[in-house]
């Protein structure tokens, strides 16, 4: 894997090279404004070699300085690993690790990590709105088996829902667990969690059967989807100056009419159309929408390989190697909805 994120590092690097020289030459507006941002970032294939810092919002950013997940650890598999999106923030791959030794404490055998963030950040050719700062990642309801999967496998391993496909918003009682439960619960014990973001059948399993401590359970808060899977988010960093953090979660446990809310016919209905209303393209966001540190994120230099940036803490053995989340970045409130419910900006596909 290696050898061939190193060579396509090496092909990328050119493009990222232009860009420096642009900056150089004060042409960075219109050098870096021709593409939208998400293709610039995805061009970017290994972290710049400056301090760790996250820039911007959690869906509207970048990162600096970011660390990998090894793809293979004591307690833990990387999936996905063909995105190459398991980069973050040092003191989330530190949680991530801790996290995965806890978890096996309470009876999980290990966790799939899926989607953390790209080397430098910023939005993504597909998939999330999130995930920009290096402070976000996706964590499987699927246990993590016992043996290494290859990299074919772990890119193409479907996912498992936890939901009855034939009941409106109703958890699958032959595969929803107690310990699926402890799991979710031990993600929102740590201080610097901010939010567990899991699907609104899942947290209303969990406000009717857990008996132990809810002190946490405000954090975990129903989203569209993540079914198949649960997302961390994860504070602001100390001195992170440039990290603008979310509002701060709503008293209380979160089982109130909020959650009631998503079980109404609401957040379901299709969205209102005018019939004289013309076609308006949705505008790709672009460089100079986000912090103006993301310019210089992109254009410094890269670090030597993949191996300079596993954490010090941990050596990986040698191993064969959407719209919907726009709303997971605030709790809006408007309409008839109830407050701290997020308002949806799009609608799920079923």
């Amino acid at each position: 894997m290696k050898t061939t994120l190193d060579g396509i590092w090496r092909t990328g690097v050119v493009a990222l090279a232009v860009l420096s020289s642009n900056i150089g030459m004060g042409g960075t507006a219109y050098a870096l404004d021709d593409k939208p941002a998400k293709e610039l970032f995805g061009a970017a294939l290994l972290p710049n070699a400056n301090a760790s810092s996250p820039y911007g919002s959690y869906a509207k950013g970048c990162q600096s300085g970011a660390v990998a997940l090894p793809k293979d650890g004591p307690g833990w598999q990387a999936m996905r690993p063909s995105r190459n999106r398991n980069w973050g923030q040092p003191q989330l791959i530190a949680l991530l690790e801790q996290f995965s030794q806890d978890a096996q404490k309470i009876g999980w055998p290990g966790l799939l990590v899926g989607d953390i963030s790209q080397p430098r950040g910023g939005p993504m050719l597909s998939g999330h709105a999130s995930h920009q700062i290096g402070l976000d990642a996706d964590i499987w309801f699927t246990p993590m088996p016992n043996r290494v999967m290859t990299p074919q496998e772990r890119d193409n391993l479907p996912f498992t829902s936890m939901l009855d496909k034939n009941k409106f918003l109703t958890v699958n009682p032959h595969r929803w667990t107690s310990t699926h439960a402890r799991l979710v619960m031990q993600a929102a014990s740590y201080p610097q969690v901010d939010r567990v973001f899991v699907n609104p059948a899942i947290k209303k399993k969990l406000c009717e059967t857990w008996s132990g401590d809810r002190s946490d359970m405000g954090k975990i808060r129903p989203i569209y989807g993540h079914d198949e899977h649960f997302h961390i988010r994860i504070k602001c960093p100390a001195g992170a100056a440039g990290c603008k953090p979310q509002a701060a979660v709503p008293a209380g446990d979160g089982c109130d009419k909020s959650l009631a809310w998503w079980f109404t016919k609401e957040p379901w209905a299709p969205p209102k159309k005018d019939p004289n209303a013309k076609p308006v393209k949705p505008r790709p966001m672009m460089l100079s929408d986000l912090p103006k540190a993301c310019s210089s994120v992109l254009a410094a230099p890269s670090i030597a390989s993949v191996n300079s940036a596993l954490p010090s803490a941990y050596s990986a053995p040698s191993q064969p190697s959407s719209q919907i989340e726009a709303i997971i970045s605030q709790d809006a409130v408007g309409g008839s909805a109830p407050a701290g419910v997020p308002i949806p900006l799009a609608r799920p596909v079923n």
